[in-house]
């Protein structure tokens, strides 16, 4: 039970956080530390010793603000900024039952390392230690019924468990969180920079029923059926702002697995206040290139790539580049996942029969300078997008292709008019996203002749260059990545490449003249990353075949 009040105080405490103005608190620190005379530490560079952190209580740490930094003779090194609050320093002393030596630090350097490091984890610990993984033997056969009375006796940890991995989804900047369900326990993973990573232990597979039933109750499914998928939603509001979670259910073999995307608008809309080319890490000439195309007076932008590539904040990108009061900018999506100011957005609605068709057809008489289309999916909405490109205003829209060359392929598919399809095109952009090497633990990595290899480069003349890799610190919770850049091929449409597109050369001769053009391909431009030290060999070769 104890457990459970420190989680409640911790999450309490993290909820409500500490704002501190940066600038003024660095140097009231250091001047305290100067006039009691104690050492003071910026926290610039500050290392988490994990086994100290995990002898110390963490609702302790949070409540007082400070961070344990070394433990010498039985004397405990802290790292506080007010040493004057005598009652403080007391009651950690009397709590930990050890003396204690002060460091002086800033208050939101302590605050930012506790939410990033221990914290939440500890916290999302704590929660779930009642929830792991208690059944060795097979002594439950089918599946637990569940009944009011079950879910009323483990509502309040389940309720609990639920909120803290969501909440400690946000801290860790999450896109998605995955729970999945296997014969003996339910694993629950974070995507972060597009990679998954298991949260925390094993859940009990007992549990897994309650913490499915507790997610459906949020999100307004039914929580008897069972068979079928469902999807859903909800909000929360969380240090002052709100947060959509979208929901979706489905059947497996061992029960049912829950994905949960976040979509933290607000954080992003601060985001798209700076938003332009610069922010997506595309190469300069590629970055001139584009602007040329997007500021053109009409045509089409076409930017293609997988699911979950970056393709809309690409295209929000060069929005945001061209936003002007002078010019009426309507966009049309599934859904509207971000929302700009200046911009008409429009969501899509089948149930309701507000397709993407019929909405570009309708924004068309509303008399728009420029039109993004979110995608580009069936015969009518190409059509539609080639007319509105070729009569006058300036369209941009994304289609699932693998390259640039492939697109005219899709579109071919769908049975538009090749002669006004070239016509109507300034350029294709097609792009991945890799992740980025976190800048606080970057160092010198070592590659191996074998990976040289698969990355297509020779061990003998890449065996001195220098690689970079991410050592893992609290900035990026250890994994040695931070955030993610895009790296692109753009197709700039000149007479010679429409030329060989109208006469239906293959696909290899369009490259091979795109390529006398001067242009690089995706393979070039991730590899243009991995030799500026922005990404590794290894992350390139995830999302890029070998040339």
């Amino acid at each position: 039970m104890a457990t459970n009040e420190h989680m409640d105080k911790a999450l309490e405490m993290l909820d409500h956080g500490v704002e501190v103005e940066v600038g003024s608190d660095i140097a009231e620190a250091k001047k305290l530390a100067e006039d009691f005379d104690l050492p003071f530490d910026p926290l610039d560079e500050f290392h988490v010793d994990a086994e100290l952190f995990r002898t110390i209580p963490v609702d302790v740490m949070l409540r007082y603000h400070f961070l344990p930094q070394a433990l010498e003779g039985g004397v405990l090194t802290v790292v506080m900024a007010d040493p004057t609050n005598i009652v403080d320093v007391n009651e950690i002393e009397m709590l930990l039952a050890m003396p204690l030596d002060i460091v002086v630090g800033p208050l939101s350097r302590i605050a930012d390392i506790l939410e990033k490091s221990e914290s939440t984890q500890r916290v999302l610990d704590q929660a779930t230690e009642g929830f792991q993984l208690q059944l060795v033997q097979d002594s439950e056969d089918g599946e637990e019924v569940l009944s009011i009375d079950s879910i009323t006796a483990d509502q309040s940890p389940i309720i609990r468990l639920v909120d803290t991995f969501l909440f400690n989804a946000i801290q860790r900047r999450a896109s998605d969180i995955h729970i999945e369900t296997q014969e003996r326990e339910v694993i629950v993973k974070y995507r972060i920079d597009g990679v998954l990573y298991q949260a925390m232990k094993a859940i009990d597979k007992r549990h897994h029923s309650t913490i499915i039933s507790r997610i459906k109750v949020v999100s307004e499914l039914d929580i008897a059926e069972k068979r079928v998928p469902q999807d859903g939603r909800f909000k929360v509001r969380m240090a002052g702002r709100t947060i959509d979670f979208r929901v979706s259910i489905m059947p497996t073999v061992h029960g049912e697995d829950a994905v949960i995307r976040i979509l933290d608008k607000e954080s992003t809309n601060e985001e798209f206040k700076t938003l332009d080319l610069r922010v997506l890490g595309l190469e300069d000439d590629t970055r001139r290139q584009l602007r040329k195309f997007i500021n053109e007076p009409y045509g089409m932008v076409l930017v293609t790539g997988p699911t979950g590539s970056g393709k809309t904040t690409t295209l929000y990108a060069c929005l945001a580049e061209i936003l002007s009061s002078e010019d009426k900018i309507v966009t049309i999506e599934d859904p509207v996942e971000y929302q700009m100011a200046g911009i008409t957005q429009i969501p899509v609605n089948e149930k309701k029969g507000l397709t993407f068709a019929r909405g570009l057809r309708s924004i068309l008489r509303h008399d728009p300078d420029k039109v993004m289309v979110g995608e580009i999916r069936d015969e009518e909405t190409a059509a539609i997008a080639v007319q509105a490109a070729l009569t006058g205003h300036l369209v941009f829209t994304t289609v699932h292709a693998n390259n640039v060359v492939d697109v005219i392929g899709r579109f071919l598919n769908m049975n538009v008019d090749l002669y006004n399809f070239v016509s109507a095109l300034n350029c294709v952009l097609a792009q991945r996203l890799v992740r980025k090497i976190c800048p606080h633990c970057k160092r010198q990595g070592t590659v191996s002749d074998e990976l040289l290899e698969d990355s297509g480069l020779e061990p003998d003349r890449y065996q001195d260059f220098v690689f970079y890799e991410g050592a893992g610190c609290i900035e990026c919770n250890g994994t040695g990545f931070r955030g993610r850049l895009a790296i692109a091929e753009l197709l700039n449409l000149s007479d010679n490449i429409r030329q060989l597109i109208l006469d239906r050369r293959p696909a290899a001769e369009i490259k091979r003249a795109a390529k006398a053009e001067g242009m690089r391909f995706l393979r070039g431009s991730a590899l243009q990353k991995v030799f500026g030290g922005e990404t590794t060999l290894h992350d390139i070769n995830k999302v890029t075949f070998v040339e």
